[in-house]
């Protein structure tokens, strides 16, 4: 199989090869937003007021938006499109992805999103976009609190917010069932606050190994159920590979809402001695994009080889846990004789054990899904990550005390419930819901929702009074400073901000005001040479010149003059060839 080797850093001492990391280490909804300002910016939708993302312009999922998609690079290849040959009887015929669709010959299927791997499964794509609507969700209802807000401010400040229910949903819903209730109370301290000496970036050993443990929770199956969660013969399950890369499904098979509804009510594989990881990932990996398939746990061992990791028994000692020597300790931390004989007779000792296949090897922690030394190193990662992260959610002076209490509040259900057109949703997406009848409405108060209204702006500073807004233009609050700015088509005229004065009780200076900038008196041409320019508030027309009264009785005129002459011409060519005596005319006239 074909490796390509993680790119090495240039800046690390040259003693050891370094990884580069392609992403942003924290935890602040990248996959959204992109980790790049290029890639922020292609993402954001910048012709709205509203501080929206960017949504997908050819279809929609009834209404809701799916991401944009990429541009096609070949003209017949599409790595997310339906997998279909060429007609054999018609060489010249496009292949499938363009019979489905015209308006899809320049696009691929392909959605664009915050992170290039979004397109591998179609559990990703449907919390891509699930996050991609709540975004613009966040910004729609932030702008009805406070509409002077900017596009920019809007956008920011959703932004930020999402970035932060990404924690919540991470440290307080999801790590708890990972590694059980008494390992994470153990193993993870309460939030002291941002430690300066706390290093956020993510380890070789948690990228390449830890956090790869749930390769092998993987189903072999992906299961997406109709409405009221029941089978339905338009949606029938997906064997996994088929799957991979195909995010057209979405798109022509009933979008996210199948694909959520199957998530929330399938269990996860249940990781057991005699089946580490389905053949699903290691023998059919990608097969269904052509091409030789991959075997996904080779991959993770060669990528923990390409980055240095060291041995099990190296990673054990490291989180105080036990070492084993022999057959008998190995038996006991994974406890299957039959898979310690198999390991040790694969690796002769356990200190050449790679760390993935130790870690996924052992028994899972009580209450947990990982065994005690994935729990610690995961446990150390996202420990680091939030202790080292400035602009951590609980962080002083990220948020106000009262929006961290409205972000505690937050599920992934409600989320569910205010993007999709899914009715019904457990208390707990985290936690396996037998049936149907388990779940609760989305009316129903026990699915919370978290209330926005900590973020209103006031609309007076306790100190200098009502905030001067501007009649054209926006303003956003912070620290009793103003910060104003003007929409497109409108120069500021003034300060572009002002300040509570405490000894006065005054602002000042005075607020500027947003004018409407004359296009139309520019130097530069803004219309074509026969248009004439014609100012609007904000923006400006071309539009031919209207007509003088003189031009209109000349037109009117020449008109007049245009119509005599084909009347003329008419008359004419009725006497010469028209009126013509006929021969026998001319005869009797002779007699």
């Amino acid at each position: 199989m074909p490796f390509f080797r993680s790119a090495p850093s240039c800046t690390v001492p040259s003693s050891h090869r370094e990884q580069l990391n392609a992403i942003t280490a924290f935890v602040d909804a990248s996959m959204v937003y992109g980790s790049s300002e290029a890639l922020a910016v292609a993402l954001q939708n910048l012709s709205s007021p509203d501080g929206l993302l960017a949504v997908n312009q050819l279809h929609s999922d009834r209404g809701l938006g799916f991401m944009p998609y990429l541009t096609r690079t070949q003209p017949h290849l599409d790595p997310c499109g339906p997998r279909e040959p060429l007609d054999p009887l018609n060489p010249s015929m496009p292949p499938e992805t363009d019979r489905l669709d015209t308006s899809m010959r320049n696009k691929s299927f392909c959605f664009q999103a915050g992170d290039s791997r979004a397109n591998e499964h179609l559990g990703m794509i449907a919390l891509h976009t699930l996050f991609l609507r709540e975004h613009n969700r966040l910004a729609a209802e932030l702008r009805q609190l406070n509409p002077h807000w900017g596009p920019d401010t809007l956008y920011q400040e959703a932004r930020k917010i999402l970035g932060a229910v990404h924690q919540v949903l991470t440290w307080d819903h999801y790590l708890p069932h990972i590694l059980g209730g008494s390992a994470h109370l153990s193993l993870m301290s309460t939030y002291k606050g941002y430690d300066l000496t706390a290093d956020p970036s993510i380890s070789n050993v948690f990228s390449t190994a830890a956090f790869r443990f749930a390769h092998v929770t993987v189903h072999p199956l992906v299961n997406r159920l109709g409405a009221e969660y029941r089978w339905s013969p338009e949606h029938p399950a997906l064997p996994l590979h088929h799957s991979l890369f195909a995010s057209w499904r979405l798109v022509h098979e009933g979008g996210v809402d199948p694909v959520l509804r199957g998530l929330l009510l399938s269990s996860a594989k249940l990781q057991t001695a005699d089946q580490m990881m389905i053949e699903e990932l290691t023998e059919r990996l990608f097969q269904a994009q052509g091409g030789l398939p991959l075997d996904l746990a080779a991959l993770n061992l060669q990528r923990g080889r390409d980055h240095g990791l060291q041995g099990y028994s190296a990673w054990r000692r490291l989180c105080g846990l036990s070492v084993p020597v022999n057959e008998s300790d190995l038996a006991g931390i994974v406890g299957n004789e039959v898979l310690a004989k198999k390991l040790l007779r694969l690796y002769g000792t356990a200190r050449n054990m790679d760390v993935w296949v130790g870690g996924i090897s052992e028994t899972a922690v009580a209450g947990g899904r990982v065994g005690p030394l994935l729990a610690c190193l995961i446990a150390k990662q996202f420990t680091a990550l939030r202790d080292g992260d400035r602009f951590w959610w609980q962080s002083d002076g990220v948020f106000s005390s009262s929006q961290r209490h409205a972000l505690q509040s937050i599920s992934l259900s409600a989320i569910i419930c205010d993007n999709t057109h899914i009715g019904l949703v457990p208390s707990d997406p985290f936690s396996r819901t037998l049936q149907p009848d388990g779940l609760l409405p989305c009316t129903d108060a026990r699915v919370q929702r978290m209330n926005l209204s900590a973020w209103r702006e006031a609309d007076a500073d306790s100190v200098c009074g009502w905030i001067p807004r501007l009649r054209v233009g926006h303003s956003v609050l912070c620290d009793s400073t103003v910060i104003y700015q003007c929409p497109a088509g409108y120069l500021l005229h003034g300060d572009s901000h002002i300040t509570c004065d405490p000894d006065t009780h005054q602002w000042s200076p005075p607020p500027p005001a947003c004018l409407d900038v004359d296009e139309c008196s520019m130097e530069s041409w803004v219309c074509p040479p026969h248009l004439q320019c014609f100012n609007t508030p904000g923006s400006y027309s071309c539009a031919a010149p209207p007509l003088s009264a003189s031009s209109i009785v000349a037109s009117v005129m020449s008109v007049l003059v245009g119509v005599a002459l084909i009347a003329l011409i008419l008359i004419c060519y009725h006497r010469l060839f028209l009126d013509k005596p006929s021969e026998s005319d001319r005869c009797q006239r002779r007699r």
